[in-house]
């Protein structure tokens, strides 16, 4: 996935109110919103957070918090407006945070692989129920109605990191829904899926229905670590962990 884009501002919000130009006061100006024709900022969704970096244009500097896609399927950067002024139909440069944007997929990738170890330990009841993916960690909320022993997240931690020793190839691919069930994809419960989606598959170890971004080879986690190990309501627990420099911070 490309970390950059050249783009034209189609529209500048600021206030609530839509405008044609904005400019820098005395300070930096906060929550200036932008829509590019064409963006290369993961917008958030699925329990991925949105990309952060850089919009530049010939007269601004706008650094990009937030990213979210409109119904109507337009990308809107929630930007501060670093210095200069910037208008609508300027060509602009848009740049992702790539070091951000790495250990954010390094840990949605785990997400994947933690899913299929649980099963494996655990049982096929096992069921994701939400997660949450930044670059400092991953937390995942699963159907199970006790708590996991410490002798089954070991196994569970040990499943994960075999599979990135192993250096699984990840590789992605759209297909209609029938043949993603076939395939054997692991779709998330209540969700709706259109006709078109998106099969992540981690070699032979997991297969599931998913629209964010992550590693092309699962040995890019470095490693993987749990940290805790929780309830958060009646028959739901939840686990939290860190990969790659995450680990290594946690070291």
């Amino acid at each position: 996935t490309d970390m950059k884009a050249d783009a034209k501002v189609l529209a500048l919000a600021y206030d609530g109110e839509f405008c044609d130009v904005v400019s820098v006061d005395e300070d930096a100006k906060e929550d200036v919103l932008v829509v590019l024709d064409r963006t290369p900022f993961y917008a958030e969704s699925g329990g991925q957070v949105a990309d952060t970096g850089v919009i530049k244009t010939e007269t601004a500097t706008l650094k990009v918090l937030d990213c979210r896609k409109t119904g109507k399927g337009f990308y809107v950067h929630t930007c501060t407006l670093e210095s200069g002024f910037v208008k609508a139909g300027d060509a602009a440069v848009a740049c992702v945070d790539e070091e951000t944007r790495k250990a954010t997929m390094r840990n949605h990738t785990s997400a994947h692989l933690l899913q299929a170890a649980l099963r494996m330990v655990l049982g096929n009841h096992v069921h994701q129920s939400g997660s949450y993916v930044d670059s400092e960690r991953m937390r995942f909320d699963f159907t199970h109605f006790n708590a996991v022993t410490k002798e089954e997240l070991e196994k569970v931690e040990a499943l994960v990191n075999k599979a990135v020793l192993d250096a699984l190839c990840v590789t992605v691919s759209e297909m209609s829904i029938e043949e993603a069930k076939k395939s054997g994809a692991m779709a998330l419960f209540g969700e709706k899926y259109g006709d078109k989606v998106r099969v992540v598959k981690m070699g032979d170890f997991s297969t599931e229905l998913c629209g964010g971004t992550h590693v092309s080879n699962t040995a890019h986690l470095g490693l993987f670590k749990i940290v805790s190990e929780s309830s958060v309501a009646a028959g739901i627990r939840r686990i939290e962990a860190v990969t790659g420099t995450g680990v290594l911070k946690l070291m």
